[in-house]
């Protein structure tokens, strides 16, 4: 897309733990939890086209072109947005419908809606490669070259576009949780 080549990955790896509490022992339930463990994440992965241009903090860099004899390779990045700043987290839900049915029934559908309080994003990028400041590509630098002034170009605006990017993030703090059980209870007695 636009000349970027991104590979993403939706993670999800989480697990809680909830009291419950079935008011007048009725199936609707109100619910305290934890998550104890919470690594959810999105991670990506791009190629960027030689040659493509893309803006940073305002300012246009441009994707090198490769050249096996002097060692340019063009950029590539890879980013995690992490949704677990808090560990454990808190959890507040609501539901309905009973994990172990107090009848002769054997199954039953609960299902609980809620929020967890797991903080802001978080979001780290890392790039290698050839980044140029112009489309000729006369003005170019190895990112690795960290006291080139042209890598340090880079790097700074990177770091002030992850900035705006943190600081806009930073007003989800709190994510929906939704789950649907299909349960069968042995009579075991």
């Amino acid at each position: 897309m636009e000349g970027f080549r991104v590979n993403a990955d939706f993670h999800l790896a989480s697990a809680g733990a909830a009291l419950d509490w079935y008011p007048l022992d009725s199936i609707w339930r109100l619910s305290v939890g934890t998550l104890l463990f919470n690594d959810n994440k999105v991670t990506a992965a791009s190629n960027i086209v030689p040659g493509t241009s893309f803006s940073l903090n305002g300012q246009t860099f441009y994707s090198a072109s490769p050249n096996p004899a002097v060692g340019v390779t063009p950029l590539t990045g890879s980013g995690v947005v992490g949704f677990h700043t808090h560990q454990p987290a808190l959890t507040l839900s609501g539901g309905f419908g009973k994990f172990v049915p107090r009848s002769s029934r054997h199954w039953s559908f609960p299902s609980e809606f809620g929020v967890a309080f797991i903080g802001a994003p978080t979001v780290n990028v890392k790039m290698a490669g050839w980044v140029c400041q112009d489309k000729a590509q006369t003005q170019c630098s190895n990112l690795s070259d960290t006291a080139d002034p042209i890598t340090a170009q880079f790097d700074s605006a990177l770091q002030a576009s992850l900035a705006k990017w943190r600081r806009g993030l930073s007003a989800v703090q709190v994510y929906p949780l939704f789950s649907y059980s299909v349960v069968y209870s042995f009579n075991i007695r």
